[in-house]
Order: C-alpha cells, then sequence, then structure tokens
C-alpha cells in the first residue's frame, strides 16, 4: 500500500522557510506532506533588524507568519532536542514542555546558528545579542529608556553611563546596528534639549584589524572614517575583557561605564545539530553537505537528508568545483536561494530524477549605517553615502518575501520619510501586568522613607 512520504523542516528560518514555502507549490498533496519545527511561528528577516533597533521599520513587519504563508505545511512550535536519523525520528520538545517524537521520511535540517559568545566577565548579565526581532525591539526601547532617564539626571557618572552605548563586533549586524543606533540618537536628540551630543557616546569594539570584512579592505576603512565623522569611537584590534555592571573593560586598558551593550561577535554553530545528531557533521558542527544540499559526500551520500543554510557546510561551486571545497557564507542571499533549491531536489528525488547542485554567485553586498547612508559593493563597483543607502534599500524591499510584507516595509518607509522616526519606548511592554497588579502605586523605596523620616 502506497504512503504519503513525511517530509519534516528542521528549522523556519530563511532556508527552511523557502524549502516548505517552494516544496508546496511544487508537489501535490498526494506526493507529500510537509511539516515544519520552529520555536517561533514567524520567520525573521535578519536584514532588517538594525532597522528595527532603530525605529525605521515596525518590529511586526519584519516577522513573516509561517502559519499565514505556508497554507498546505504543518507548523510545529517546537524546538529539536536531537536529530535520529538512522530511526527516522528528529526528538523534540514543544513550548508547553511536552517531549514529543517526530518520524519523516525525509528531513531537511535548516536550524541556522546561534550567537557566539565568550566568556567575558559580565556579558552575560548586561548585553543584548541582535539576532531575533525580541533582541531589537529591547535594544530601541532600552536606549530611548535610557534618553528619557539621563534627561532628568545631573552631569555626572550616573548620567555619562546612560548615555554611553558599547557594540561589540563588527559584521554586518554589529556595523549596521551601531550606525542605525547612531543615526537614532540625532534624530532623538533633537527632542531632548536637556541632552547636548557631545554627551552621547558610541563605542565599537572589533577584535580585528577591520569592520565589514565581507567587502574590502577601503570600504571597510571608508565605513570606520564615516562612523568617526559622525562622533562615534571604533576600537580595532580590541577586544571586551570585562563588563561586569556595565563597566566596559577593554584589552588597550581604557575602560568605561556603558548602560547599553550589545553583543554581535559572530555566531556558532546550532549545538543540537553540532553534538545531539547521527548526522555527519565537520570541525566547526556543521552538517557536511554535497554540492546538490543532500547529506553526505559525494562518494558517500545519505538518503533521504537535506541540508542548507547556516546549519551546513555548502560548497560553493564558484570558487572550486571540487574537494576541497571553499563553502558560501553564512548570509541570507544563499540561504534563501538553497532554500529554493532544496524544494526543487526533493521534488525531483521524489518523483524519481537526479537533484541539481546549488550553484549562485554573489549579487554583491548592501549595508545600512543610518538614515541616508549606506553601502554597496558588487565586484570592482562601490556605492557608500546616500547612492549606498538607496540600493540597500531597494534590495532588501524586493528581497523579503511575500508581496505583504514588502508593501508594509515599503509603506512604513515612506511614511518615516515625511513624518520622521518614532521614538517612543515601550519599555512597559515587558511587564505588561505591573500596573495592574500595582494598582497604581508607586513602588516603595525603603532608603527615601528612611531620609523623609530623618528630615522630619
Amino acid at each position: 500500500m502506497f504512503r504519503t512520504p513525511h517530509v519534516l523542516v528542521v528549522g523556519g528560518g530563511y532556508a527552511g522557510f523557502y524549502a516548505a514555502w517552494h516544496l508546496e507549490k511544487r508537489l501535490k498533496p498526494s506526493e507529500a506532506y510537509v511539516t515544519i519545527l520552529d520555536p517561533r511561528p514567524y520567520m525573521t528577516y535578519q536584514p532588517f533588524l538594525p532597522e528595527v533597533a532603530a525605529g525605521s521599520i515596525e518590529a511586526r513587519h519584519v516577522a513573516v507568519s509561517l502559519r499565514r504563508h505556508l497554507r498546505r505545511t504543518t507548523v510545529l512550535a517546537g524546538r529539536a532536542t536531537s536529530i535520529d536519523h538512522a530511526s527516522r525520528v528528529v526528538h523534540t520538545r514543544m513550548n508547553d514542555g511536552r517531549e514529543v517524537d517526530l518520524s519523516y521520511d525525509v528531513v531537511v535540517v535548516t536550524a541556522g546558528a546561534v550567537t557566539r559568545t565568550l566568556p567575558v566577565p559580565g556579558i552575560a548579565e548586561v548585553a543584548f545579542g541582535l539576532k531575533h526581532v525580541e533582541e531589537a525591539v529591547a535594544i530601541r526601547d532600552a536606549f530611548l529608556t535610557a534618553l528619557d532617564r539621563a534627561a532628568a539626571l545631573p552631569k555626572g557618572p550616573a548620567r555619562t553611563k546612560a548615555l554611553t552605548v558599547t557594540f561589540v563586533g563588527g559584521g554586518f549586524a554589529g556595523a549596521e546596528g551601531f550606525g542605525e543606533l547612531l543615526s537614532l540618537s540625532r534624530a532623538a536628540l533633537k527632542r531632548y534639549p536637556e541632552i547636548s551630543a557631545d554627551e552621547v557616546r558610541f563605542h565599537l569594539v572589533k577584535a580585528s584589524e577591520r569592520i565589514l570584512p565581507e567587502v574590502r579592505a577601503t570600504t571597510g576603512a571608508r565605513v570606520v572614517r564615516s562612523l568617526e565623522r559622525r562622533g562615534a569611537r571604533v576600537h580595532l584590534r580590541t577586544t571586551v575583557t570585562s563588563a561586569v555592571g556595565g563597566e566596559v573593560v577593554l584589552s588597550s586598558g581604557e575602560r568605561f561605564e556603558s548602560g547599553l551593550v550589545v553583543w554581535t561577535a559572530g555566531t556558532a554553530a546550532n549545538p543540537v545539530i553540532s553534538k545531539h545528531t547521527d548526522l555527519p557533521v565537520n570541525q566547526r558542527g556543521l552538517v557536511v553537505v554535497r554540492p546538490d544540499l543532500r547529506v553526505g559526500t559525494v562518494d558517500h551520500p545519505v538518503l533521504d537528508a537535506w541540508a542548507a543554510g547556516d546549519a551546513a557546510a555548502v560548497p560553493d561551486l564558484t570558487r572550486t568545483a571540487s574537494p576541497p571545497y571553499v563553502y558560501t557564507v553564512p548570509n541570507a542571499q544563499h540561504a534563501v536561494r538553497q532554500g529554493r533549491r532544496l524544494a526543487r531536489n526533493i521534488t525531483r528525488t521524489l518523483r524519481g530524477s537526479e537533484p541539481r547542485p546549488y550553484r549562485h554567485r554573489s549579487l554583491g553586498t548592501v549595508a545600512t549605517l543610518g538614515l541616508g547612508t549606506g553601502v554597496f559593493e558588487a565586484g570592482p563597483v562601490v556605492v557608500t553615502g546616500l547612492g549606498g543607502w538607496l540600493i540597500h534599500r531597494g534590495y532588501q524591499v524586493l528581497a523579503i518575501p511575500t508581496w505583504e510584507r514588502k508593501i508594509r516595509v515599503a509603506f512604513v518607509w515612506l511614511t518615516a520619510f515625511f513624518l520622521g522616526r518614532d521614538i517612543v519606548s515601550l519599555t512597559s511592554v515587558q511587564q505588561p501586568r505591573h500596573e495592574f497588579v500595582s494598582g497604581g502605586r508607586p513602588e516603595r523605596r525603603p532608603q527615601l522613607e528612611q531620609q523623609v523620616r530623618h528630615v522630619a
């Protein structure tokens, strides 16, 4: 008796979302049914997170609903804890705490990467990441709340700390988030006459000798000069050795108090993929895949297993066509196209055809560094400033999936052009029951009460 194959997609990021989306378009319901597993009910379009942090884009608009756009795919809210391909089972922990074993016929591993953290004292307690939309919103609210607090403080250490921002890491996430928040500060200060521009201090700390390593060194140097002209300090060949209590200590010996610390120092392999699967992984903890995205090697493929995106070591055939391979860089441009290729190859395999290799030459790199400032590089062509910013916006609005999201983002950009940035902080939403529980009563401050009794 014929049984409809079950395709299980582990991870709902770029590669996973696009794989499931295009499998729906290519396969008939009788050919396979698809399930996608992810703890979040949406795909985050990460290139827009710096603009979410700066208030240029609404947070919801960078989150693409899985249920709205995957209409024939079963969406499960949970995360994989291990993958046992020999038994064709993914062990999962659902968001409600239940442990569930999901069986499958074909597995697609697109679980992505995680933020790389280092054992720096204090970082885990004070820093934000910038990989998820919740973090971008929290960064924006924390910065705007700090402005409100600083405006009511007298000049001194507490005010200086509140007005100091530190980004650790100078890749795309770090440089873009830093530039966008710097731009937000300049716009917001127009509404804070109590704070002068020279009081707001921005520090970007990068361990290597250049930022934006994906672009040429001369372009990275131009970006550094642009940030410094705008009042920022860029610390190259420098690391953070401590951040206990918000006191940032640099390897150069410099130290300063920082009210907002953002950690963007790279990514690391997903621990579930690197440590809890019987699929082959390399020394970096990435799934070993062939050029056609099937797990395994050319000589030893693993049947019914596929992988792509940041969780996989995908050979870059535009740079070398045979082992030892150079691998594609972990960015959205590759992950989106790998997801589409996954769908095509799985479809071809289910229909008895041979899969085809993934091959994509980069279209170039784009980055935003604040309102009206950006960079675009493709081969010998380099565009910075307003031109680079316009190219960045044009490319990203075309790249974000679904017309519904493209229209929403473009509309927000258009209204912001005429009405300016929204500088309202909604930090209170992180404690939505506080007013209800407190009944509007102010918090008791024992130290203040003692001072009042003493004066009396």
